[in-house]
């Protein structure tokens, strides 16, 4: 096991976006399930992003398919034994007003060393601003479509500008995350965009998420290898080639 044996507070994580669709959810779970039931950490989700509850919706969805079907059961019963009777992390169903004191009931109870927030993708209710204020690390996932790009980049330039630089925030790193990467779009788009972020000084990850269908990969009928859970890690088969490992590496090296 990769865990930390000393009981310390844990970092507050986000893959927070201003527009829909750039993938923070499913990163947010894809991250959270690797780290808790592969590296070896324990984490939590705390999903405020209402009225989707997208991961809140996922966690029960998972939960039934698992009651009734034998293959699942199976699977999360070998699971349990193999990482020593190891729980599911939980998923909280909150708001952006309740988020960090659900937090808090959290580390009361356990000792956790990631709690990953889904949070909505606006700052103009004050909840949301004192919850990224509280984050530790912002990852915002942008793809190579100027709206998408424009808008995350003004999203990012306002947290940074009036939350991080008043000097009353816990942010200690903002990152930009490429994803939805389709491998058949010339390099030259990417470089023009680069060029932009780095203009704007906003740190960019060495990490990129291909476009691929596995990302849509759920527990089913059909007991396909499965990617996206919070019930399982993502399928090692799977993993292969969509980077998922070389991004938690990239991030657990830089969440300090």
């Amino acid at each position: 096991m990769e865990n930390q044996e000393s009981k310390k507070e844990p970092m507050y994580v986000a893959f927070s976006t201003q527009k829909g669709g750039a993938g923070k959810t499913t990163l947010t779970v894809l991250v959270a399930s690797y780290l808790h039931y592969v590296k070896g950490y324990t984490v939590a989700v705390i999903d405020c992003d209402y009225p989707q509850h997208s991961i809140a919706e996922m966690r029960e969805r998972d939960f039934k398919t698992c009651e009734n079907d034998e293959y699942y059961k199976g699977m999360l019963y070998e699971q349990f034994l193999r990482l020593e009777e190891k729980k599911a992390y939980p998923v909280i169903e909150s708001d952006t007003k309740e988020a960090l004191n659900e937090a808090e009931d959290l580390i009361k109870e356990g000792n956790y060393d990631f709690i990953f927030f889904d949070l909505p993708g606006t700052l103009n209710n004050e909840g949301l601003v004192r919850t990224i204020a509280s984050m530790d690390y912002i990852v915002a996932p942008i793809s190579a479509d100027r709206l998408v790009l424009e808008s995350t980049l003004d999203y990012l330039i306002s947290v940074r500008d009036n939350i991080v630089n008043t000097g009353k925030s816990n942010i200690k790193g903002i990152y930009l995350l490429w994803n939805l990467v389709d491998g058949r779009e010339k390099s030259e788009l990417y470089e023009v965009y680069e060029s932009v972020i780095k203009e704007l000084d906003l740190p960019l990850l060495k990490t990129f998420i291909p476009d691929s269908k596995r990302f849509r990969r759920e527990q089913s009928a059909s007991h396909k290898s499965l990617f996206r859970s919070t019930l399982f890690p993502a399928d090692k088969s799977l993993v292969r080639g969509s980077n998922l490992d070389v991004l938690a590496d990239e991030l657990l090296g830089l969440f300090k």
